[in-house]
């Protein structure tokens, strides 16, 4: 991904996608009752508040939405004082065959430690039920599990019923796995990825963190910038100015930014179309999300996925001493 002169202009960036993730699966009701929906109806309804304040992608665990499902489907501990825990392969595989399909599905690579509880503060979860010992214990505990035989195989199911794979990217080493997966044509679409920046596991909010990982990027990398809590701001903020995009929602982060109210995924979505007006840079909707994102595009061999996307082509083996025969 190249920074040349200019790059930080709006008018040379692609109109900002917001992704909403408004649903909160590590929260119980109860730790926001004004904004976790839990019927059908509510649900919906929040789906259409969140388009209407300006958000383009709806994560999931409706009119021009992108739909992305969270490749766990739910992380939630199902009793009480049980652990959390992403379900198991044959659950996930399900989200190949979903009726009606969605646009995308999130894709994890490489088994990791995902303690979703790392970089908070007390303040952070004071209140809510994260602060009980059961549910602490649980979230912080919680892993990833994300082998070869799995991604592989559920990117090959996605990509046969026409689903984007939408990889969560949790550090450079992730991204050169995915990278991988496309020069041996195992994946052969865009590429669209969140670099996600929650500690525990995962790469730490951070400026150098985020200028290593996009130093890998091929040009037509789509990338999303996600982070949690008090960190969800200033990191959509910097991916606003450098032309990548944002996420936000109560799954992410609950709080004003200082502490004094919750702040629904509405409000944050609102806060985000607000800053990036006044930047300059302009709010995608649905269509413009869709074609920015490349929804629906796959490509019929390995060069043709490595040239769309920006990334150099594959090294061919080299005869040694060919081209200085060929001059003399």
């Amino acid at each position: 991904m190249n920074f040349l002169d200019g790059a930080l202009f709006p008018e040379n960036q692609e109109k900002l996608i917001i992704t909403a993730a408004p649903y909160g699966p590590e929260w119980m009701p109860s730790d926001f009752p004004e904004d976790i929906p839990v019927t059908m109806e509510a649900q919906v309804q929040k789906a259409v508040d969140c388009y209407n304040a300006g958000a383009s992608v709806l994560h999931l665990h409706v009119p021009e939405l992108v739909i992305q499902v969270g490749g766990s489907i739910s992380f939630a501990p199902e009793n009480e004082g049980a652990a959390a825990k992403w379900l198991s392969d044959d659950t996930r595989h399900a989200l190949a065959e979903l009726t009606p399909k969605p646009d995308q599905v999130t894709v994890t690579v490489n088994t990791t430690q995902m303690n979703v509880l790392e970089h908070m503060v007390p303040a952070d979860i004071a209140g809510t039920t994260l602060a009980e010992p059961e549910a602490n214990r649980a979230y912080r505990e919680m892993i990833v599990p994300s082998n070869p035989s799995w991604y592989e195989e559920h990117i090959q199911r996605l990509s046969a019923a026409g689903i984007q794979s939408a990889f969560q990217c949790y550090n450079i080493n992730s991204f050169e796995t995915v990278e991988r997966l496309m020069r041996r044509g195992v994946y052969k679409g865009p590429l669209v990825l969140n670099w996600v920046a929650i500690s525990g596991g995962m790469d730490a909010p951070n400026i150098y963190n985020l200028a290593n990982f996009l130093r890998a990027m091929p040009d037509r990398a789509v990338v999303t910038v996600e982070s949690s809590m008090l960190n969800v701001l200033p990191i959509n903020m910097m991916g606003m100015a450098m032309g990548l995009h944002v996420r936000c929602g109560i799954e992410d982060n609950l709080w004003t930014q200082d502490r004094k109210a919750k702040m629904s995924t509405v409000k944050q979505i609102e806060q985000l179309v607000r800053i990036s007006r006044e930047f300059g840079r302009g709010i995608a909707d649905g269509n413009e999300a869709r074609r920015i994102c490349r929804i629906g595009e796959f490509y019929k061999d390995i060069d043709e996925t490595l040239a769309v996307n920006g990334f150099a082509p594959n090294r061919k083996p080299i005869t040694r001493g060919a081209s200085i025969r060929a001059a003399a």
